[in-house]
């Protein structure tokens, strides 16, 4: 089976999507099947992907971590080049939803595969949080979308500006994924039908890897872990400011450890030496995946600070499964992780954050005096193993290659028969 792989950002960019992506092609082919990755190129130097096609882009974010791509021919004839040195595809997983969404549909047209669209980001949220013209912008997006792929599918009359663009983006998808069901749940109240739920796997080697090489912390002072892109959604500013007002955390010697960086990295180095706790806060910038992994699983707890913005919890997932207990603030993901021990924070401010550390310190300092470390128990770890995960998806993927092959032998059929009657009529 050859699966093309179709994204908006290249698979070693910073992300929880690529991440997945990158989780998803391993498997496959682990599996024994070829996954290949179409992406925009990355602008910065990275270790050569042998299963990836890289596109033309250009340069959107200063740091080179995130390019653009340009659908339209030129690009349709690079792949179908690129594509014709490979096995034929056979089923298109758009896994984007802004250019690597329309070049993955426009490839899909011209390769008659069928496309599966997992859909990663909630533009909605996404949009509104980095611009006030949100509302032109998903009107460009939806001018966009038509000009490329031609005239929609009806869509629920209840899809209105993102969720529009998105209910029509995947009307042509045969299959269309949600990594979450909350997030589903929030699809289909704004008419974007039909999404399942298949959330994101963890690595199953690197889980154990990471498990394998953590090491108990009872002498070592608490360690608090955030991980992600510093963005605004992503509250680091809020994480790293209940950190300094947690009087409970400063008792205990707690420290905080930061992984990722991005747009706000300067923004939080001078919060950390403006609040005096530079020598509690330790900031690692950009690390590898298994390094992350062994991060967490080093740690006592993990903060989950944004809210309302992620469409699944890919750090939470790989806490869960690697048994480190996680300090949440977005209600939803927390219930629908449903993990223990875990603390929710009661609403979204910072002084909601600090009594949560205050919680969550006080719980780890108390395991401790009992000679306990606290970890994550009594859940099935294993639901969000890739392996597991894969599986469903090849099944998924195998009933649409079946159903395509059915249409095609019907259509060869129905053409023979007409060939044959036309002779009859000829011989007459």
């Amino acid at each position: 089976m050859h699966v093309l792989i179709v994204t908006d950002q290249h698979a070693d960019s910073l992300g929880g999507a690529q991440v997945s992506i990158r989780q998803q092609q391993a498997a496959l082919t682990e599996a024994g099947h070829l996954a290949t990755v179409v992406a925009p190129r990355l602008h910065r130097p990275h270790p050569p992907r042998v299963h990836d096609i890289d596109l033309p882009s250009m340069r959107i974010t200063r740091d080179g971590e995130y390019g653009m791509s340009w659908p339209g021919r030129r690009i349709d004839r690079l792949l179908l080049q690129r594509l014709g040195q490979l096995p034929p595809v056979d089923v298109v997983h758009v896994q984007g939803d802004f250019w690597g969404a329309l070049i993955g549909y426009r490839i899909a047209r011209l390769l008659h595969a069928p496309v599966v669209h997992t859909l990663h980001n909630d533009v909605d949220s996404g949009t509104r949080a980095v611009t006030p013209l949100a509302g032109l912008v998903f009107v460009a997006l939806r001018a966009w979308r038509r000009m490329l792929l031609g005239r929609s599918l009806p869509v629920s009359p209840r899809a209105r500006g993102a969720w529009r663009y998105l209910a029509e983006l995947t009307a042509a998808a045969r299959v269309v994924i949600s990594p979450s069901a909350h997030f589903a749940r929030r699809l289909h109240e704004h008419g974007v039908e039909g999404a399942i739920v298949m959330p994101t796997g963890v690595d199953d080697r690197l889980i154990a890897q990471a498990q394998a090489g953590a090491e108990p912390q009872e002498s070592a002072p608490i360690r608090l872990v955030w991980l992600g892109r510093m963005s605004s959604e992503k509250r680091i500013v809020e994480a790293v400011e209940a950190f300094a007002a947690s009087e409970r955390a400063a008792a205990a010697s707690a420290e905080l450890h930061v992984y990722g960086h991005g747009l706000l990295e300067a923004m939080v180095r001078r919060r950390i030496d403006e609040l005096g706790i530079s020598s509690r806060v330790r900031l690692y910038g950009a690390v590898s995946h298994p390094e992350a992994l062994r991060a967490i699983a080093r740690s006592d707890a993990l903060l989950q600070t944004s809210v309302g913005f992620e469409t699944q919890g890919m750090t939470v997932y790989e806490a869960s499964a690697l048994g480190t207990p996680v300090v949440f603030c977005d209600r939803a993901i927390a219930d629908e992780v449903d993990v223990r021990p875990s603390w929710v924070t009661a609403g979204t401010s910072t002084a909601d954050l600090v009594r949560a550390i205050d919680e969550a310190v006080a719980a780890i300092e108390q395991n401790r005096a009992d000679g306990r470390e606290l970890r994550v128990t009594g859940v099935d770890r294993m639901r969000w193993l890739q392996s597991r995960l894969t599986e469903q998806m090849l099944r998924r993927y195998r009933a649409l290659i079946g159903a395509r092959t059915t249409v095609r032998r019907s259509g060869a059929a129905a053409s023979s028969d007409h060939e044959d009657r036309s002779a009859d009529q000829g011989n007459h």
